[in-house]
């Protein structure tokens, strides 16, 4: 279990060590792995695909997507460090986007619960298929956990301008 101290996360070393153990053979496949995860995305919840922009406007088949593969490998990418850092860091940490950002972005797109616990399943069953050999239950919560703070510490930063 993780648990917050003085309001930062403090995630297990256990679950760290899952994370960092899994995402050191994920990093090599990121950008197979994160199409991987927003196909599976699309499958789930396929009205999701409404909420980019270059996909509304684009022909080319999911697969082939330049842009969509680009946004996916950088999200897993993102998610995958932001997981690997979160007991180091004490707290969430996005590298070159700012969870401001982050939380504006998705809120001018709409992005609701619903959209994040697709993307919750997504990434586990992406994580799951892309190390099957070291996949358990206590690397999947450990996975949950760090993605669960992910978002909320997006959700934290999805307000209005007038509230910022």
């Amino acid at each position: 279990m993780s648990f917050v101290n003085n309001g930062n996360v403090v995630f297990s070393e256990e679950q760290e060590a899952l994370v960092i153990k899994s995402w050191n053979v994920m990093k090599k496949n990121s950008a197979e792995l994160g199409l991987k995860m927003f196909l599976k995305i699309f499958e789930i919840a396929p009205t999701a695909k409404k909420l980019f922009s270059f996909l509304r406007e684009s022909d080319v088949p999911l697969e082939q997507n330049s842009k969509l593969k680009a946004h996916a490998m950088s999200v897993f990418v993102m998610t995958c460090k932001s997981a690997s850092q979160l007991r180091k860091a004490g707290k969430v940490t996005v590298g070159e986007a700012s969870l401001k950002h982050l939380g504006a972005t998705h809120l001018k797109y709409g992005v609701v619960d619903e959209h994040f616990e697709v993307t919750r399943f997504a990434l586990l069953e992406t994580i799951k298929e892309g190390v099957p050999e070291m996949w358990s239950v206590d690397m999947k919560n450990a996975w949950t956990e760090a993605f669960n703070q992910l978002v909320g510490a997006i959700k934290s930063e999805m307000k209005p301008a007038s509230e910022a």
